[in-house]
Parts: C-alpha cells; structure tokens; sequence
C-alpha cells in the first residue's frame, strides 16, 4: 500500500515536472484603465511571486486597448489577466477553448459585483442624465462592459434616446480607457462619462475599488470636485482567466498565487485588485452567460 502510495505521488510529481517544463516564460495581460507604467507597477509584485512558483520568465503586457489583451489570449502571446465580463465574452465568443475563468474579486462586503458610474464635474451644475442632453459624453473602450457595454444598454432605457451622437448627447466619443474618461470629465474635456467602481465606501475616496479609487491614489482627481449622475444595475465582475492550453500545474500554482495573495500581501493585492477588497474567490463560466448574451446582442462577437 505504502510503496503503491509512493509510486502514484512520484508520478504526479514527475508529471508536474514535466507540465512545468512545457512552458519556457509565463506571460500575463493588463487592461487599459490606467497609463501603461502605472498598470505595470500595479503588478509588479505579482510577476515577482509568479517567477518564483513557476520557476520561469514572466513578463507583463499592458496593451493600448481591452482588444491588445484579447486577441492576446486569442493567439497565446498572453496566458493570463483580469477581464471584464465583456471582454470574456467576447474572448469566449470568438473562441470558446481559448480561456478558461477560475477567479473573481471579492468585494468587502463578500459580494462579487460591481457598477458603471456616469459622474460629471460638480460645478458643471449637472447632476442627473436629464442635465447631461445635448452634452459631450465619454464613453471609454468599446470591450469595457462598464465602460460602454452595459451603459450602452441601459442609458438609452433611461433617456429614451440612443447613444449616437446628436441624438440624446450632443457628442458621444470613446475616450480610450477608465482612467482617461476620468481625466477627461475632471479637466473639462466632456461633460460627463461613465467608468467603474464597486460603489462601496466613500465617493470622496473614489469608493472601495475601481478605476476612481486609482485616480484618487494617483492624484489625478480630487472626488469632491465630481458628481455621481447615473448608476447601473450590479454587474458580475469580471474573471481572472487562464489560458486552457496552458499545463496543468501551471494553471493551479497561478490560481492558487491569485487566490491567496490578499493573505500572503495585502499591499501587492491592492495594486492587482484596484483598491480594497477581500481578494479573489473561484468563479466559472456560468456566471458571465446573462453578459454574453447581453454582448452579443448588442455588438454581435
């Protein structure tokens, strides 16, 4: 019993082994929503802790665009990042053996969702979407779920007009990204567009988590200088994914680093989380079926 014990842990090692081996470097994608350089110390620790479990190169991508970090994983030049539920659905739509979800942020009160914000200057005198008519709006990129996705639905249910420009808003433009709507609405760029949070905590520290917490960490916006005009419905927060072709062992030492780095550093897991959470639980795909069908309805892939 003992020696048939020894030969079947022996085998799984050898088989590790192995697994590990098909892999030379390990490479991970991070959204837009901050400037590239910001986004790459946001995950500096990760790569570090991910070098030292998988015993390889690990390298961090941060892409123009959600697209970059999609097609990406679409033609493995990227084993692994954090989505948004629309961006995985549309990796999922495209190829539906391309990812695999094993992860979602927790927020601090236990739950998983999260919201689209439309915020507006405070001293532009708008306070509701009613005000913002005939105005400049700001989308960010066209695979955010918050940043256009669910908004695009959901607004238009609001103001009864659609989201093409000289309809309802005066101008609806894509800004590039969270952080750059943010900058853009703070400056006075547009009147108002829509990011993300999970509308938790205090609007004067950008909430709990999200593309405004980062801001204020950043010392791009002072919130008391902004507004809050339009909240969403609780969206699923996006998963954590992996490559499916990736070895086995690969795929749980990275799950298992994600899933505890708020126990192992606190510090390094509010840079990869966007704020303040609890961490990471395990997710899967059914979670993000309502957003795919809600994808493909409305952008088609």
């Amino acid at each position: 019993m003992k020696k048939t014990l020894a030969l079947a842990l022996a085998t799984t090692a050898l088989t590790g082994a192995v697994q590990a081996q098909e892999i030379t470097e390990f490479r991970i994608g991070i959204l837009g929503g901050e400037n590239a350089q910001d986004r790459m110390n946001s995950y500096s620790c990760l790569q570090d802790y991910a070098a030292e479990e998988l015993g390889v190169d690990v390298k961090l991508f941060a892409p123009a665009d959600y697209n970059g970090v999609i097609q990406g994983l679409l033609g493995g030049t990227i084993d692994m990042a954090w989505l948004g539920a629309s961006g995985y659905a549309a990796t999922y739509l495209q190829d539906p053996e391309a990812v695999e979800p094993v992860l979602v942020k927790v927020n601090m009160d236990g739950s998983i969702g999260y919201h689209s914000i439309g915020f507006a200057r405070k001293d532009s005198g708008i306070t509701s979407l009613e005000d913002m008519k005939g105005k400049v709006f700001g989308f960010g990129d066209p695979n955010s779920t918050s940043g256009y996705l669910i908004p695009s639905i959901e607004i238009p249910q609001q103001t009864g007009g659609t989201m093409k420009s000289g309809d309802y808003f005066g101008e609806v433009k894509f800004t590039g990204g969270h952080e750059q709507t943010i900058v853009a609405v703070y400056n006075g760029d547009i009147d108002g567009g829509v990011t993300w949070a999970d509308a938790q905590g205090h609007w004067e520290d950008g909430y709990n988590s999200g593309a405004l917490r980062k801001a204020v960490d950043a010392g791009l916006v002072d919130m008391n200088e902004l507004v809050e005009i339009w909240k969403s419905k609780v969206i699923p927060e996006g998963p954590v994914v992996l490559r499916k072709a990736l070895p086995a062992e690969v795929k749980a030492s990275m799950t298992e680093l994600v899933d505890t780095l708020h126990e192992r550093d606190q510090e390094c897991a509010y840079g990869v989380a966007a704020g303040e959470t609890l961490g990471f639980q395990p997710v899967d795909h059914e979670t993000y079926l309502s957003v795919i069908e809600a994808r493909k309805a409305k952008i088609g892939g």
